[in-house]
């Protein structure tokens, strides 16, 4: 980057937020229920950034639709219940934002997370109002890895695409990104399975701590680059 990000956009789960606290203890509640063994954490932990569906197949495996739909509705509700018991900020996630908005750069959420658990988790965490923009799951017609969500949000806060930089811990995040014309950046602390190859994903970064976002906010004016070549 050679100028200020015109945005910085986020995934939720595994990007901005650590969810896992809250979404394997319901998931291991939802599997007591149906008198099943509960699931090792870090294993569950690994599928959060797939959402219900990706959890629910991890514990039960391929389902009838049928079936699977009554799953779906229990988990959202042992979840609903408990949505922001255990769930924060990602270590020094703090830090980038408070970064951020001195900076004055607009910042959002771009999430699959239906918007019935996305609002209000934002809310209990006290971060809905500094959000330039939240879409989520069911904002537009086409959910991540299209690049509709992107844009949309790009839109919203009227930013440059090609200035923008979105952040997420999956594969489909890059691909969004990387379609809307952003910048991308892999969050390699997320919920990634163990072996994903995320280099291949063709992000433009790749972060081992939020913290390290903060090079990307503020990049060094010339005469500093060429000392540092």
């Amino acid at each position: 980057m050679t100028s200020r990000p015109s945005a910085m956009l986020f995934d939720l789960d595994g990007t901005l937020l650590d969810t896992a606290p809250d979404m394997v203890p319901s998931l291991n509640h939802l599997l007591m229920e149906e008198a099943c063994a509960p699931l090792p954490y870090e294993l569950a932990r690994a599928q959060v950034s797939n959402g219900v569906p990706g959890l629910l197949r991890l514990a039960f495996g391929e389902l009838p639709e049928a079936e699977h739909e009554r799953l779906r509705r229990r988990y959202l509700q042992i979840y609903s219940g408990r949505l922001a018991s255990g769930t924060r900020l990602f270590d020094n996630m703090d830090r980038v934002l408070a970064r951020i908005e001195e900076l004055a750069i607009p910042w959002g959420v771009v999430t699959n997370k239906p918007s019935a658990l996305t609002e209000p988790l934002l809310e209990q965490l006290g971060l809905r109002a500094r959000c330039a923009c939240v879409v989520s799951g069911d904002t537009t017609a086409r959910r991540k890895p299209d690049p509709a969500p992107v844009l949309h949000a790009l839109h919203l806060i009227a930013a440059d695409a090609g200035s923008a930089i979105y952040v997420g811990d999956a594969a489909r995040d890059i691909l969004a990104g990387r379609a809307a014309g952003a910048r991308t950046a892999t969050a390699r602390y997320g919920y990634i399975p163990a072996g994903e190859e995320t280099d291949a994903w063709g992000a433009d970064y790749a972060i081992d701590d939020p913290i390290e976002l903060l090079t990307l906010l503020e990049p060094a004016l010339p005469d500093e680059r060429s000392r540092r070549s």
